[in-house]
């Protein structure tokens, strides 16, 4: 059947997206492929209906869980049959799948490239017919990008397994030296490098110097006509501003890694289905979404990379229509940046420290690799040594993306509590223990079902709702157990650990730290960049960012927060605005906000018209910050 064909009956588009057809016509033709697009330019399909024409079984490297489980729900309902080997499945269904694979049943497989070390993968694997490889978020792969995964070298086993099947490599961006690495890490034949602009004339890039981010925020939600997005840096942020929010009148959900797997799902789909207008979320929303209708990103914090800021703000305007991409930023934005991103960058001698401080926690022996995972409380982890927590935490990630350690974090609040009297009985209960009303008072409010079925409790929040400690907390809710009047499930921790390589101390670590070290440089590096285009007003945006990704554009967007005050700086000289100031306050007192609002013109033009108008005595500023015209001198 025509690539067309399957187009139009698996996915019912009628045409191809711009470059879809190339790359996919490459792939059928048994070429190595580089396909280098932007987000929202369709890369899935770009593997996924090659995989369907062509006889055989399809491998997917992914190292995201929830976008490969996405992929295959999405599969599976359009009738490709496709399956993902995820860590919710035990040893019995993982080799009950790869048997089904071998035998034909599924046209794709995704993992992650951890699961290529598996042994039991590795044969099976071997066993199976291969149409070819498909290496999603390519980037990862590269030891010049900061998101490096040495478990993606493993891929170059499939390649020697399967030496006839070739190979498509995807990601949203990629400088030209990570491409380079890329295609020889993959080992690819005389790559056939795809590469689509990374332009989009329908976003306006917007950057916003802001006090007020709030105010910002509701303008350019009252401006959106369909769907919003809101990024922001932590889980405590998402709760927030959503609550905010909705008591401001506005629709919005909140969404972050913390969440379980039915809560993600069940917020994902109010927003999906339009029932919810704006979702406020960590950068763990939106991978692998494709919803068209999205007009407004807003970026309420800022990201750690242009890749990462780029990639998250082309999730608006997918229809083609006209969308806003809004970032803003305070001036201590950019210390907090690098506060969180750069100051807290261990050293070689850190991350030995770390690693020595792990082992012996876990009594691992010099020599030794515990083949069992332990349950592991970070915070407890940190008082036992006297850690600092960000540090110690950066080192464990580094630790884990290098396969050192396998770091899993749960993050599900397990912690489950259900009250099995009635209000009446508790109540009566509180008063002959009064040391108990404050916890009990804080989960009925925090937690609405809590009498009527276990609900999962985040311990972290009540402890901060109560003021107090977690020990004291914990002997409380025992206490309330004892008692009969709660039923209590208490999570001994909310991560897992796993050892991936023997005990040898400096002989473990000294590999790995030239990586480290470049890793480090190359984050520092995109911390950097991002503070240069915030603070860059004289360049349109779209040809910073294009520039940055090594593509070079003529002529500016016209539409982007630069070339917008550009055009303004043209139209309206300073006495014009004086003028226009005095007129408004004629009768009325504003404030600057207000007076810009009013004359649409450029703020730092407004700023300094203001600035002409007070040291003549035209103006002055009134006990409310706002501006009023001065009253003339009295006569004699």
């Amino acid at each position: 059947m025509h690539p067309l064909e399957l187009l139009e009956r698996y996915w019912k588009h009628h045409s191809f997206r711009p470059y879809q057809e190339e790359i996919i016509e490459a792939v059928m033709s048994n070429e190595d492929v580089f396909a280098l697009l932007p987000t929202g330019a369709g890369k899935s399909v770009c593997y996924q209906l090659p995989a369907i024409a062509l006889e055989g079984i399809c491998i997917v490297v992914s190292p995201l869980i929830a976008l490969m489980q996405d992929q295959v729900k999405d599969l599976k309902s359009k009738g490709i049959k496709s399956i993902a080997l995820h860590s919710g499945l035990s040893k019995k269904e993982i080799d009950i799948a790869l048997d089904n694979a071998r035998f034909g049943k599924y046209k794709l497989l995704y993992l992650s490239p951890e699961r290529l070390e598996q042994p039991l993968v590795q044969s099976r694997i071997q066993q199976m017919k291969v149409s070819f490889i498909a290496v999603d978020e390519a980037h990862c792969i590269s030891q010049w990008g900061y998101d490096f995964r040495p478990a993606y070298l493993h891929i170059r086993k499939l390649r020697e397994w399967h030496p006839h099947a070739n190979c498509i490599a995807l990601t949203a961006t990629a400088k030209k030296e990570i491409i380079s690495d890329i295609t020889k890490s993959l080992d690819f034949i005389n790559p056939k490098i795809i590469q689509g602009s990374f332009k989009r004339n329908n976003i306006a890039l917007n950057v916003t110097a802001t006090d007020d981010k709030w105010y910002y925020l509701t303008q350019a939600l009252d401006r959106s006509l369909n769907s919003s997005i809101v990024y922001v840096r932590t889980r405590n942020a998402t709760i927030e501003i959503s609550r905010k929010l909705n008591e401001a009148g506005y629709s919005s959900a909140y969404f972050h890694g913390g969440l379980s797997s039915e809560e993600k799902t069940n917020k994902l789909h109010e927003w999906l289905q339009n029932r919810v207008a704006t979702m406020v979320a960590t950068t763990a929303f939106g991978m692998g979404i494709n919803k068209e209708n999205v007009d407004t990103v807003v970026h309420y914090h800022l990201t750690e990379s242009l890749e990462s800021y780029y990639q998250e703000v082309g999730r608006a305007g997918r229809n083609g229509l006209p969308a806003t991409g809004l970032l803003l930023y305070k001036p201590a934005d950019e210390q907090r940046l690098k506060k969180q991103f750069i100051e807290h960058l261990p050293e070689n001698k850190d991350l030995k420290y770390i690693y020595n401080k792990l082992c012996n926690y876990f009594q691992v022996a010099y020599g030794e690799m515990p083949e069992n995972s332990f349950q592991f409380d970070f915070k407890k982890f940190c008082s036992t040594y006297k850690l600092q927590g960000k540090l110690s935490y950066n080192c464990l990630q580094i630790l884990d993306r290098n396969s050192i350690i396998n770091l899993h974090q749960q993050f599900n609040f397990r912690t489950r509590i259900q009250f099995v009297v009635s209000n009446q009985q508790l109540f009566q209960y509180l008063e002959r223990n009064p040391n108990l009303e404050l916890p009990v008072k804080t989960l009925l409010r925090t937690y609405g079902g809590i009498f009527d079925f276990e609900t999962k409790v985040n311990l972290d929040l009540i402890v901060k709702k109560t003021q107090l400690t977690e020990k004291k907390l914990i002997s409380l809710l025992h206490q309330l157990e004892s008692d009969e009047i709660i039923h209590l499930q208490l999570a001994s921790s909310d991560s897992e650990i796993s050892f991936l390589k023997p005990r040898e101390d400096d002989l473990t670590i000294n590999p790995i730290l030239p990586v480290v070290r470049q890793q480090i440089t190359q984050k520092k590096k995109q911390i950097e960049s991002v503070i240069d285009y915030i603070k860059n007003d004289r360049v349109c945006r779209q040809m910073q960012l294009l520039t940055y990704f090594g593509e070079h554009i003529n002529e500016p967007c016209g539409i982007c927060s630069v070339c917008i005050q550009k055009s303004k700086k043209t139209e309206k000289p300073l006495e014009s605005i004086e003028e226009s100031i005095l007129s408004l306050l004629h009768n009325n007192s504003l404030s600057s906000r207000e007076l810009h609002e009013s004359l649409n013109c450029n703020e730092d033009s407004l700023v300094e018209a203001i600035k002409r108008l007070l040291e003549g005595n035209k103006i002055e500023i009134t006990t409310n910050n706002q501006y009023k015209c001065r009253d003339p001198k009295p006569r004699r």
